[in-house]
């Protein structure tokens, strides 16, 4: 039991805040796919897919980040860095969750499955882009948004523009949200030699966060329009444009633990805008 409750913090089960990341443009993406009738089947595979590729992408990154983490305060204890588990049982971790993830998608069509392969190496390969990408933050958005292409081959055996839009609109939260959350370490990653948009941006971090949350609602905007939603969606947007306004008093000072709370409240404006979609349906 010891065991698996150190497995339980790798794969950060008592972290939900990135499941929830990944979960909320993935639901979207669905609605939006099925004109707001989504099946049941699909919305099961894809919210249990969801929690294991995300469970799966954390083992792999403290693999990768294991010479890393202990430099860092926030992340020291973390069971691989403190050594309380063996760097092979983090990969075994990820490869089982990989593979029952994949075994969950069997009953989809073939391009699902394809989009799932290349899913599957952009979130393996995330972690190393800290090491020479200046935004590494912009390739998380890709990972974290690889849902939304895959949810409309589901539903529709293709993917559209407007799914790659969406999935643009996704990096650009990524690129706030995690930025934000960059905002933390900044310090200690500049120590050790890690990139991230928090360094990138410098001086100009706070400005950039706020145009990256302006893009990513303006893109989200013009697909919304695009399916005919209104009244709804709209006011679910402008929940979200709140939210961010919100996050805008907390990271001005760059205060580090009020960055966190910032990245945490991502939550809430991801589910405005998913509210947004499903209730503009429902209401039709």
């Amino acid at each position: 039991m010891h065991r698996l409750a150190l497995y339980f913090r790798l794969v950060r089960l008592d972290k939900p805040i990135g499941i929830l990341l990944l979960l909320w443009p993935t639901l979207a993406a669905l609605w939006l796919a099925s004109e707001g009738r989504p099946d049941w089947a699909l919305l099961a595979i894809f919210t249990l897919g969801t929690v294991l590729m995300r469970s799966a992408g954390c083992a792999i990154n403290d693999y990768a980040d294991r010479d890393f983490d202990r430099h860092v305060k926030r992340t020291a204890e973390r069971p691989l860095t403190s050594g309380r588990i063996a760097a092979w049982e983090a990969v075994a971790v990820a490869a089982v969750l990989s593979l029952i993830a994949f075994l969950l998608i069997l009953p989809l069509n073939t391009l699902t499955k394809q989009l799932s392969v290349a899913a599957l190496l952009i979130a393996g390969s995330y972690p190393y882009f800290k090491r020479f990408f200046a935004i590494p933050q912009a390739y998380l958005g890709i990972a974290f948004g690889f849902g939304i292409p895959m949810s409309y081959a589901a539903v529709q055996g293709t993917v559209p523009p407007a799914a790659w839009l969406l999935l643009l609109a996704n990096v650009f939260w990524a690129v706030a949200y995690d930025t934000e959350y960059a905002m933390v370490d900044r310090d200690d990653d500049l120590k050790i030699g890690i990139r991230t948009s928090a360094i990138t941006f410098g001086r100009f971090d706070v400005a950039a966060v706020m145009l990256c949350y302006a893009a990513s609602f303006a893109l989200v905007f013009l697909v919304g329009w695009h399916y005919g939603l209104r009244a709804w969606f709209v006011a679910g947007l402008a929940v979200a444009a709140g939210c961010a306004v919100y996050h805008y008093t907390l990271i001005r000072g760059r205060d580090r633990m009020r960055c966190f709370a910032a990245f945490r409240h991502n939550n809430w404006l991801g589910a405005a805008i998913f509210a947004g979609i499903a209730l503009d349906y429902a209401f039709r």
